[in-house]
């Protein structure tokens, strides 16, 4: 019913030094937690590999993907409410490409997904355990030294689950951008769009961090709001 995505920070992606020294990753951690009023919590750990060569040049992509969450919703019977639980897998390979200031990515894979409800509701279609084909993407893009786009999809032809998200930003500090940020998702039952401002590319310790807020809106439950954390480690 709902799925999350990690932010991608643009050290990795641009292959940019820092103090003099190139970093050459071989794997990526990125963690996401997403949280709105409309009943769900949602988060999400992917593992991202370079097989050959490292992430801050262009080669090969495989990439792991677990998600799980929780969310109700309004039930047939006034008063009442149903609620989900959801755990999917995804395992990926693709291709990235790396530029000075963009990075572009491909994947083609499949995901397994299990959609559990408290009681039965025969308006909704998208329940039990299955597997279909995915295929995601990843754009980053830095149009000049000070200003930042970035955007990531992927559609599984299980349950015709969908996921995009697109953020432009200003930079406010070395590697910090803040800016708005838009997100489409949904499925067989369920839709979503959020719109918001986020805060990317702040570092804590060896990881970088982005925040995200503002207004969500889904087909069931109307308005609402929602917040996220994302965060990145490279080895």
């Amino acid at each position: 019913m709902l799925t999350a995505a990690p932010a991608l920070a643009a050290d990795w992606y641009t292959g940019t030094e820092r103090g003099g020294q190139s970093d050459d990753y071989i794997v990526a951690f990125d963690g996401a937690a997403t949280v709105t009023s409309n009943s769900s919590a949602f988060g999400a750990l992917t593992t991202t590999i370079a097989p050959a060569g490292s992430l801050v040049e262009s080669g090969p992509r495989i990439r792991v993907q677990a998600i799980a969450g929780t969310y109700s919703y309004p039930g047939a019977t006034a008063g009442s409410r149903v609620r989900g639980d959801q755990q999917e897998g995804s395992v990926l390979a693709g291709y990235e490409w790396i530029w000075d200031q963009a990075a572009l990515a491909g994947y083609v894979g499949f995901n397994v997904r299990n959609n559990e409800l408290s009681v039965l509701d025969p308006r909704n279609p998208v329940v039990g355990t299955g597997v279909g084909a995915k295929v995601a993407a990843d754009l980053w893009l830095n149009p000049t030294q000070n200003t930042l786009f970035a955007a990531n999809a992927s559609y599984s032809t299980l349950f015709s689950a969908y996921y995009v998200r697109a953020k432009a930003g200003f930079m406010v500090a070395d590697g910090v951008f803040v800016g708005p940020e838009g997100t489409l998702l949904g499925d067989a039952y369920f839709n979503q769009w959020r719109l918001g401002a986020h805060l990317t590319g702040f570092a804590v310790g060896p990881m970088k961090f982005s925040l995200g807020a503002g207004y969500a809106r889904d087909r069931v439950q109307k308005g609402g709001y929602y917040t996220s954390v994302e965060g990145r480690a490279a080895f």
